[in-house]
């Protein structure tokens, strides 16, 4: 079977639900990699109710779609932040910020990330995507001075907030998929490195590839394919455009809204940045990825209904199958 292309529903979780699973089953997409946000799924809930969990595989079959993976990037954000701020208090749910209180708000995304390996499991999911947050990403421009104990204190706090929860998701059977990308505790090649080895290269952690973090940074996705091969749970597509050749636009975005000509990149809609999409899924194939590919449409200059169809047809003719699973497919007699 040829590798199933989902839509990430984390820009869509302004609408309801079912009018996303609508929307992306008359476009032709295979499945949904549900966010837990808006109305989309809810852990808390999830996690113990077997009526609202039948209600959501009932709305997917309705519509002829799969889930193989879910996402909780905004709470996995909080495990770990330092500062917590107005900034979190906007993207978390009352019951999550509480009183505001950082520890306990970073207490409670713990406990909700939890919930989601649970959640996952009675799914019948085995991949949660998420952020997982960092105490030392504030330190990136590294100055004033940041002394080594400091960094290894950040991914000290990493594995002492994580392993926990890596407890839970290895109960239930469940991998985590960390989107290696800025303000998170694996953001580039080398930190990436630095976050397996801080929790043992425990199987339960792995990570998420999401090209358009890599291009951003001048980093080569397809070698991080290669080199982290064992640890490709997921795969989400983005694309980036860099635009920094007149001298004037940096890569740190200069504060500056998305999609404002200034920025030195912006994410845009699969197909119209950098990322070496061919090479991508070369990669992918050589070695043995055949999980979802999921669609993470986020283009501040494209409407998203005009994006999100586009998108499919680009990955479908690029994501095709390796030889061998092209050669079975051919000759399957059942």
């Amino acid at each position: 079977m040829s590798r199933p292309i989902t839509l990430f529903t984390g820009q869509w979780a302004d609408l309801p639900f079912e009018e996303v699973c609508k929307l992306a089953s008359g476009w032709g997409y295979d499945g949904l990699e549900i966010a837990c946000w808006g109305d989309h799924l809810d852990p808390w809930q999830a996690a113990t109710d077997d009526a609202y969990v039948e209600a959501k595989l009932a709305m997917l079959e309705k519509y002829g779609l799969k889930v193989w993976a879910i996402s909780n990037h905004l709470k996995g954000q909080a495990v770990c932040d330092d500062p917590i701020d107005d900034r979190h208090r906007a993207i978390l749910p009352a019951n999550v910020w509480g009183d505001g209180d950082p520890e306990g708000v970073r207490q409670r995304a713990a406990e909700e990330m939890k919930l989601t390996a649970r959640t996952a499991q009675r799914l019948g999911v085995d991949t949660v995507i998420g952020f997982t947050g960092s105490s030392i990403w504030k330190y990136v421009a590294m100055f004033p001075p940041v002394s080594q104990e400091q960094v290894d204190a950040g991914y000290a706090d990493f594995a002492d907030r994580w392993n926990p929860i890596l407890d839970v998701f290895d109960e239930c059977g469940v991998r985590f998929a960390h989107e290696v990308h800025p303000s998170e505790i694996a953001y580039d090649y080398w930190t990436t490195v630095r976050t397996l080895e801080a929790i043992g290269h425990r199987e339960a952690f792995g990570l998420n590839w999401d090209p358009s973090h890599f291009v951003w940074q001048d980093l080569d996705p397809v070698g991080f394919i290669l080199d982290f091969a064992d640890r490709i749970y997921h795969v989400d597509c983005k694309d980036a455009k860099k635009a920094t050749g007149n001298g004037r636009n940096g890569r740190m975005g200069s504060h500056l809204a998305w999609a404002d000509p200034r920025r030195g990149w912006d994410f845009v809609s699969t197909g119209h940045g950098d990322v070496p999409w061919e090479r991508c899924f070369r990669a992918l194939s050589s070695i043995g990825y055949e999980g979802p590919i999921s669609v993470e449409w986020e283009d501040a200059g494209m409407d998203r209904l005009v994006g999100a169809p586009e998108a499919l047809e680009f990955v479908r003719r690029l994501a095709f199958d390796p030889p061998e699973a092209a050669f079975d497919a051919a000759f399957a007699t059942d």
